[in-house]
């Protein structure tokens, strides 16, 4: 009965189906959690980004957050000072939020954190980030 079931025609469309199904929902929750990282880590880089400049509070901040924050959320990685910085860098680099929601956050974050170091030119970088989206190229690319 099982090999009856395994090999007729509509049970190899049904598990084919499934199977893409499977993974198409994989991709969109992987996706969503990206973007939602993207905004968070933005979000992080805009409060240190206020912070120091409207109450001058000086690199050591990032230290203190990193350590703090990392205590706090031990299950999660991003709280290095490294990617601190970064947040940092990348909030001072897209101040818009809608652009940050629409556009930055459907590439990985370390794809942004590679723009964000060999590309000066902000033209040049959305450029980039939009190619990207369009052609899902790698950091390497």
């Amino acid at each position: 009965m099982k090999a009856l079931i395994e090999h007729s025609k509509d049970y190899v469309a049904l598990i084919s189906s499934l199977k893409e199904k499977i993974r198409a929902a994989q991709h969109r929750a992987a996706f969503s959690v990206n973007r939602e990282l993207v905004i968070l880590y933005w979000e992080i880089g805009r409060e240190i980004l206020i912070r120091q400049t409207a109450e001058k509070w000086g690199a050591k901040v990032i230290e203190r957050l990193s350590t703090d924050l990392s205590r706090e959320f031990p299950e999660m990685k991003g709280f290095s000072q490294r990617n601190l910085k970064y947040m940092r860098a990348f909030a001072e680099a897209y101040s818009d939020k809608q652009f940050v929601q629409q556009v930055a956050a459907q590439i990985p974050w370390f794809h942004n954190c590679v723009l964000l170091d060999k590309i000066r030119d902000r033209n040049a970088r959305d450029w980039y980030m939009y190619k990207t989206i369009e052609h899902g190229w790698s950091r390497n690319v």
